[in-house]
């Protein structure tokens, strides 16, 4: 019984990824102790250097190894533009695009009422002292297009404007190379509400 019990705690614990249910856990711990021996130890690995190397940036609060994360010691950067998201994961990918220069504040999550997830919780007190530093002159709004994305967007516009802060959002529309007949209907109505001058 004690050997299930160590099965079952690899499998339990891989359920804790998101996506991941009781047959994909299952699927992937028989995998790695049947298969990929080696892989197992390195995921081991990784995962305990990563727990005990990575941690918040003092000031954008996305994961680093230092105090201060690359981005945000990066003289390069526009300093006067600050663009919030939900996560380390979506600073990613607005940096993949290479077409944003200036620096981030990421929120570590979102506003959700439902969760017990409050303005507080997702550090807007914090953002509003480094919107308001004096150097900042517009914060981009790039939190997801979600519901509680939406509320998270609306709540901290809000604040930021009354603070005298110029507040702008990600743009929502049709994708780039597709045809307007396979859009969803919901992508359709934003692009016609967000339209722009051609």
């Amino acid at each position: 019984m004690a050997d299930l019990s160590v099965l079952e705690g690899l499998i339990q614990a891989l359920r804790r990824l998101p996506g991941v249910g009781v047959k994909s856990a299952s699927r992937m711990a028989y995998h790695l102790l049947q298969h990929d021996r080696e892989g197992a130890e390195l995921l081991s690995q990784a995962l305990h250097q990563a727990a005990a190397a990575v941690r918040h940036c003092e000031r954008c609060y996305t994961f680093t190894t230092q105090a201060v994360c690359e981005t945000c010691l990066d003289e390069s950067r526009d300093t006067t533009r600050l663009c919030v998201v939900e996560t380390p994961a979506d600073q990613s990918a607005v940096e993949r695009t290479a077409a944003y220069k200036g620096l981030y504040f990421v929120l570590m999550g979102r506003i959700s009422p439902l969760d017990g997830i409050g303005p507080k919780d997702i550090g807007l007190q914090k953002l509003m002292e480094r919107a308001s530093d004096g150097v900042v002159t517009e914060v981009i709004l790039a939190t997801n297009f979600t519901a509680e994305g939406e509320a998270t967007a609306h709540v901290l516009g809000e604040a930021l404007k009354r603070r005298g802060v110029q507040v702008t959002r990600l743009a929502r529309g049709v994708p780039v190379g597709s045809e307007l007949e396979y859009v969803d209907l919901g992508t359709i109505a934003h692009a016609l509400v967000d339209r722009r001058n051609a």
